[in-house]
């Protein structure tokens, strides 16, 4: 070989090197979508083919968890790989409640982790850290942001760019549709890579709204479905658009939910919702596509969590772990088919400084009793009092009802929530049979890898929160991306309005 080809093709090798060290990382994380929400995990009453797709072409995840059942904790392990009460966002921070808490300054988000690697990093939609200056995305590794910086319920309901407030009322209709334009044209910008794009959806957490295009009149009884097809579309677009600029091959992409659905989603017959110890507010959609990396139609039953992307990530691209512990795992051996998984792993959920359960291989301890959301009947008209803010949606009378429940009713049979009582998780997904006469030996095994765990919670703090003041809400006036407004300033007015 004459010099020059080798010193190409040494060259060729270095970039190959280099691009397998620096993958640009895409995260897609829904909002209340439950586990039996796609048809690729079993569900038959509408199709996520893109979805689908991406399961197919690379590794389904179907004992994935939430560090906790509700959205900004499960936020917050996902982009720490902490439990969510080291953080300072053990609960949700909620602008029109008074609960100004937000996550520490101490804590290192993959973003700041991935930016100190090079990375261009941005967020398109809901944040949920902390409403407040020192919480803003923007100061927590992000170079840039789109969204709303909490849920979709919450006062005042208005699109932030960056740290400026620049639309008021907000059509929610079109956010799915705003936001993967917003998210497809970040990947465009940055083609060159490597890049990070955390995209946290609005959808499906009430109030529910689809497009023009995807909400179907005619069966005025699946708004769900019109909402989760338009989820699906999203997906698809940012699929195509890696394609179209041949970043595929080095583009790991990971799609998710912050917990278990609300009334009108579907556990897939696990039991409970969100907010929920049981399986249905905990275990959530885990999929992972990366072709060439990821072996294509893998299907993962061993137990793993959301606060194992970030060690995860690390370790493929060679960023540097935050100095302190660390509650997730690398599982990437799991993900490329190249490792299997520890036996003795344990997965965690909580709320607050409260253990909700221990899983470990086919075992799952309820350390604490599990509850969930009341089942209403369908004979009951139940109205949502947090209506949509400042605009209205499509469809506002087609949002779902407490009887429109995600799971299946419990029978007869069905044992009732309890502290310390185990479930086989392999023969009983549904949590119907409490097991733990049967089992001692493996109720006491967990119990002390509980115990040892709620050490860690000694020394913390969890903030009290005020209780709400009932007022008549009114909206900070009409905002436009021409005269944007400072995030903090707008909220403080809507408080004192």
């Amino acid at each position: 070989m004459r010099i020059p080809a080798l010193l190409a093709a040494i060259a060729a090798s270095a970039m190959l090197a280099i691009g397998s060290e620096t993958p640009n990382i895409v995260i897609i994380y829904a909002d209340d979508l439950g586990w039996g929400d796609l048809s690729c995990y079993g569900n038959t009453d509408w199709e996520t083919p893109n979805i689908d797709q991406m399961a197919a072409e690379g590794a389904r995840l179907t004992d994935f968890y939430v560090a906790t059942p509700s959205c900004a904790p499960s936020r917050v392990a996902l982009l720490t790989g902490r439990f969510p009460f080291r953080t300072g966002v053990p609960s949700n921070p909620t602008p029109d409640a008074g609960r100004d808490h937000g996550i520490k300054a101490s804590e290192v988000t993959l973003a700041e982790i991935l930016k100190k690697k090079g990375y261009a990093t941005t967020i398109v939609g809901k944040w949920h850290l902390g409403h407040l200056p020192d919480f803003y995305p923007t100061r927590h590794g992000f170079d840039s942001y789109f969204g709303i910086l909490y849920s979709n319920d919450m006062r005042p309901v208005m699109l932030c760019r960056d740290e400026q407030a620049v639309e008021y009322p907000v059509v929610q209709s079109y956010l799915t549709q705003r936001y993967t334009e917003e998210a497809t044209r970040f990947i465009e910008e940055n083609k060159d890579g490597p890049f990070f794009l955390y995209f946290p959806h609005a959808m499906p957490h009430k109030p529910l709204a689809a497009a023009e295009d995807f909400y179907s009149p005619e069966t005025p009884a699946d708004l769900y479905a019109d909402v989760i097809r338009e989820l699906d579309w999203s997906v698809g677009e940012v699929l195509k658009k890696l394609k179209e600029l041949d970043l595929d091959e080095n583009t790991l992409v990971m799609f998710s939910s912050d917990n278990g659905p609300w009334y009108g989603g579907s556990t897939g017959g696990l039991r409970g919702m969100k907010g929920s110890g049981w399986e249905g507010g905990t275990r959530v959609p885990g999929i992972f596509r990366w072709p060439g990396k990821i072996p294509a139609g893998e299907t993962i039953s061993s137990p793993c969590a959301t606060v194992d992307v970030l060690p995860t990530v690390c370790g493929l691209t060679g960023a540097e772990k935050p100095a302190y512990p660390l509650d997730g795992a690398d599982i990437w051996p799991l993900l490329s088919g190249n490792g299997k998984a520890d036996p003795e792993r344990a997965v965690y959920t909580w709320n607050g400084t409260a253990l909700h359960a221990v899983r470990q291989g086919k075992w799952k301890l309820h350390v604490t009793a599990a509850r969930a959301r009341p089942r209403g009947k369908k004979s009951e008209t139940w109205l949502d009092a947090r209506a949509p803010d400042g605009a209205t949606i499509i469809a506002p009378n087609e949002q779902y009802q407490p009887w429109q429940y995600p799971s299946p009713e419990d029978t007869e049979n069905t044992a009732p929530a309890k502290p310390w009582q185990l479930f086989d998780l392999e023969s009983d997904p549904g949590e119907q049979n409490d097991v733990t006469d049967q089992y001692p030996e493996v109720v006491e095994k967990l119990r002390k890898i509980a115990e040892t765990a709620l050490e860690d919670t000694a020394d913390v703090e969890v903030p009290r929160y005020p209780k709400p003041v009932t007022r008549i809400y009114s909206g900070p006036g009409r905002i436009t991306k021409d005269a944007p407004v400072p995030i903090d300033q707008v909220i403080e007015t809507s408080r004192n309005r």
